[in-house]
């Protein structure tokens, strides 16, 4: 190979993961990444992020919009502070998942390896692996059919200005063959539904009510 040529595909092999890897950030204005494409961290302040169906990227997060991420979509965090987060299928996320004033929902297939944590906003999933515990203060929660985690659950107290701990209690529900394993504890009174066919550690702070339907009976 003549000196030139290698040289040139040195730079070029080298050039390949740095447009793959790209970074997006932004202060005001939403972001796009491309389905099938890889990325690196997406930043936004004011504005949603949309992930495509297939796509890879690093850390996802915004402060003021939703985070969507479709069907077998790869992202190692998302995060937002006012704003919901939905996943689509088989969507896989290697850490946590977190919004402040928003719900979480991942559907069927999902994988995450950390926790999902929200403060006002509830949280579903339906056959999702959490590596991690699923954690709220005045959201819902639904642990959907077949789901596992491993790390537990907890509703946190409400704290100082913002204790709101004496309106409606929060409604948990633990579906048909799905597994908690670790601890479920409740520092706030909360509704617990537990299907009998499920599977749970050892609870805090609630006693669980049995169901053996579909769904959880309605208040």
């Amino acid at each position: 190979m003549r000196p030139r040529t290698a040289l040139l595909l040195t730079l070029a092999l080298a050039a390949t993961p740095a447009l793959a890897q790209q970074e997006i950030s932004k202060v005001n204005g939403s972001i796009t990444a491309d389905a099938g494409q890889t990325y690196g961290d997406l930043d936004t302040v004011n504005g949603s992020i949309r992930i495509g169906e297939g796509a890879t990227t690093e850390d996802a997060s915004t402060v003021n919009g939703s985070i969507n991420i479709g069907d077998k979509a790869v992202a190692e965090s998302l995060e937002t502070v006012n704003g919901s987060i939905r996943a689509g299928k088989d969507v896989n996320v290697r850490k946590d998942v977190e919004t402040v004033n928003g719900s979480i929902f991942i559907d069927r297939g999902g994988v995450v390896g950390g926790d999902i944590e929200t403060v006002n906003g509830a949280i579903g999933i339906v056959s999702t692996q959490v590596g991690g515990e699923i954690t709220t203060v005045r959201g819902d929660i639904t642990v959907g059919v077949g789901s596992k985690v491993r790390g537990g659950l907890r509703v946190q107290k409400s704290t100082g200005f913002f204790n709101t701990d004496n309106k409606k209690p929060p409604r948990i529900v633990i579906g048909p063959n799905a597994e908690v394993t670790g601890p479920l504890v409740f520092e706030r009174p909360v509704v617990l539904y537990v299907h009998t066919s499920a599977k749970i550690g050892p609870v805090t702070g609630a006693t669980a009510k049995p169901f053996s339907t579909d769904t959880a009976p309605t208040e």
